[in-house]
């Protein structure tokens, strides 16, 4: 069946999907997949930092490794959930990827460090708040400061409007739409 409003599981994927579509690169599962590989790779260049003994003799580029993630397409995510049928666990099949990866980069004698000391919890706690943070920053944020950037200039437009202020849902003071639109706009920053 085809992706559309009606076949979505929510209407955040459905009916308000044009609103919605840039966070796919945050919390869709091909941007959980690339978070995933984003943590093993840098937990393991963190491993060689250290260094961990057995990884002093490491020989590979760093930006190599982290070309793995940076460059991450959908092709990828694919082969991640194909390894994924034969092991049936997810941060399993991303560290397989990644120990093909290594092989192709001609690491393969480090690969085996990979996930090393690690659960998939740790990854998985790891990337989902990492995505998170990355949302409201890249996202969420700039939209928030566009609103109350709006919000200002909507109070500064109106305030000389006057309006009839409400307490307890009765009429009460008159006030100045502006003044009551700039109120929104200081509790929205």
């Amino acid at each position: 069946m085809q992706l559309n409003p009606l076949t979505a599981i929510s209407p955040v994927d459905g009916r308000y999907r044009s609103k919605t579509v840039e966070l796919d690169d945050f919390f869709s599962e091909f941007a959980l997949i690339r978070y995933r590989v984003m943590v093993e790779v840098e937990y393991y260049i963190a491993l060689c930092e250290l260094p961990l003994p057995q990884l002093e003799q490491f020989n590979g580029d760093y930006d190599d490794l982290r070309a793995i993630y940076e460059e991450f397409q959908t092709e990828d995510a694919l082969e991640i959930k194909e390894i994924e049928k034969e092991t049936n666990h997810d941060v399993k099949a991303v560290e397989y990827f990644l120990k093909r990866r290594f092989d192709e980069l001609g690491l393969t004698e480090f690969k085996e460090f990979l996930h090393f000391g690690l659960t998939s919890q740790d990854i998985n706690n790891t990337a989902v708040p990492l995505s998170m943070m990355e949302a409201h920053k890249l996202v969420v944020k700039p939209a928030l400061e566009d609103l109350v950037d709006k919000l200002k200039g909507m109070a500064e437009e109106w305030r000389d409007i006057p309006m009839l202020a409400k307490t307890h849902g009765q009429p009460a003071s008159p006030t100045h739409l502006g003044k009551e639109t700039s109120w929104s706009a200081s509790t929205t920053s």
